[in-house]
């Protein structure tokens, strides 16, 4: 049997932007991914439930559920995908070392002669209460913080915490867990030493985008956490240093905090605005309405070989653009092979993915559609009479095309791809929608408008409003009877984005 090796990574607090270089290297170069409920699953590979590569194993442990997955029945799963050979990930929510069981893997992976290595995460201790603006330690207020397991009931018979020693240690205590018991541990402070008005500060899903934060003394904390329903996973600090949130408080004041909106552009295309709007804030869930298939590419390989021949190349998508130069270096071709024909993109974000090639547009509109361009190439006198390839999506719109062809132009169109439905995370959006947790849809394209009525049904689309990139895409929108709440004043994301912002 060939040994593979065991990587203990540590998966942060659950913001994903929070995973060590190291880690995120590991997760991708895995054969299998074993992970927690506290990891958060979008550091999971791309593809990987549809494709099985690398090998998902959910091994999460839910207070009280009859299903969870013992430590020993982890362990022996650990070392069996090892002894196949595999390059297998760990996921574990925080640091592995703190208060996560990765030592007690660790040995057993030692003590079945597997190969490990620990890659250390940052822990929900120190990035909750940085999220909610607290600091552990201050000059003037805490000099030490200390960590301490809460799910250890103080008034046991018998403790391994001092807690008489913390209540009188003079720094900030930061409680993992622990929140059914913070009551017991209040008062077993306080009958310590502790002053009962000291602030504290209970911090729910620290660092992700539903962050809560309770703030009180150590006498209230516990009746007010209860009041507010703040229930695992909880971060507790008690300490001086809790006044200082009110200064430092960063991360919920972002203009888009507790905003749950919907990104329904194909996956491939989905982070380039989930990332602009995660930045503002906003818990971001993907839901791919559509995806990019590709067509019969023979007519477009064709074409390519007599690229000389046209005068001008035309695109209206990132996407034609992505399959046409997948197809011109295939056809052993480059950049150059452009040289002496004009190009027209349909908006900015065109143009851009074109540069990445290398290519600087020659005609790009100030209105980013379709008739925009045909306007500004109705005014030049270098169309008539040429012949220009058009390459584009199946089923798209005939004005471009026919625009040019009352101009003069000799006109190819080549359908490259097609955009079809992709339901993917439909499951998770309706059962949203059905809570009423979802504040907007975001829609980039008519095509996505009809694979979001496709993937959740028709009624609950009705129940969310919209914002739209643009013209076209708000008709499909109305005419579906979806409310537009707001609409791009140009075709771009960062126009979507600041729309969004606005409205907000």
């Amino acid at each position: 049997m060939t040994e593979g090796t065991v990587f203990l990574v540590g998966a942060g607090p659950g913001d994903p932007g929070l995973i060590t270089v190291r880690g995120k290297q590991l997760i991708d170069s895995a054969d299998a991914v074993v992970y927690d409920a506290l990891a958060n699953s979008s550091l999971l590979p791309p593809g990987a439930r549809t494709t099985g590569r690398p090998e998902l194993y959910f091994v999460g442990k839910r207070g009280g559920a009859s299903d969870n997955v013992t430590q020993e029945e982890i362990n022996a799963l650990l070392v069996k995908l090892a002894r196949e050979g595999k390059r297998v990930v760990r996921l574990k929510g925080g640091d592995p070392f703190v208060f996560g069981r990765g030592s007690e893997e660790a040995q057993a992976m030692n003590d079945a002669s597997v190969p490990f290595e620990v890659v250390p995460g940052i822990t929900a201790g120190i990035a909750a209460p940085a999220y909610a603006g607290i600091p552990v330690t201050h000059r003037t207020l805490a000099t030490s913080v200390t960590f301490v397991t809460g799910s250890e009931d103080p008034t046991k018979p018998s403790t391994q915490t001092n807690w008489t020693a913390l209540a009188k240690s003079g720094g900030t205590i930061v409680l993992y867990m622990g929140v059914k018991s913070l009551a017991s541990i209040a008062d077993t402070l306080i009958e310590g030493g502790m002053p009962a008005d000291i602030p504290a500060a209970a911090i729910q899903w620290g660092t992700h985008p539903k962050q809560r934060t309770v703030v009180a003394t150590l006498q209230t904390l516990a009746a007010k956490a209860v009041e507010a329903d703040i229930t695992a996973p909880v971060i507790t600090v008690i300490g001086w240093s809790v006044v200082l949130r009110d200064e430092l408080n960063w991360f919920e004041r972002r203009p888009l905090f507790g905003k749950r909106i919907v990104v329904t552009r194909a996956t491939q295309q989905a982070p380039a605005l989930s990332e602009k709007l995660a930045e503002l804030g906003a818990e971001v869930i993907e839901m791919p309405a559509t995806q990019i298939a590709r067509l019969d590419l023979d007519p477009l390989r064709a074409e390519i070989g007599r690229l000389s021949l046209y005068d001008w190349l035309i695109f209206t998508s990132q996407n034609a653009i992505s399959i046409f130069w997948e197809q011109l270096l295939g056809e052993g071709k480059d950049a150059r092979a452009l040289a002496g024909i004009k190009v027209a993109a349909v908006g900015p974000a065109t143009a851009g993915a074109l540069l990445e090639h290398g290519i600087t547009v020659d005609v790009i509109p100030s209105r980013f559609a379709a008739e925009g361009l045909l306007e500004i190439m109705h005014a030049r006198e270098d169309v008539a009479g040429t012949k220009v390839l058009y390459v584009t999506a199946e089923g798209a719109r005939d004005a471009l095309q026919q625009g040019l062809r009352e101009i003069g132009a000799d006109v190819t169109v080549i359908e490259a791809y097609r955009s079809i439905v992709d339901g993917e995370g439909a499951e998770k959006l309706v059962r949203a929608i059905e809570a009423g947790r979802v504040d907007l849809v975001t829609f980039t394209s008519a095509s996505a408008v009809r694979g979001y009525i496709d993937a959740v049904g028709e009624d609950l689309a009705l129940r969310v409003p919209a914002a739209s990139i643009g013209a076209q895409t708000s008709a499909a929108l109305r005419e579906a009877g979806i409310e537009v709440k707001m609409e791009a004043k140009e075709s771009t994301l960062d126009s979507l984005v600041s729309a969004v912002f606005s409205a907000f």
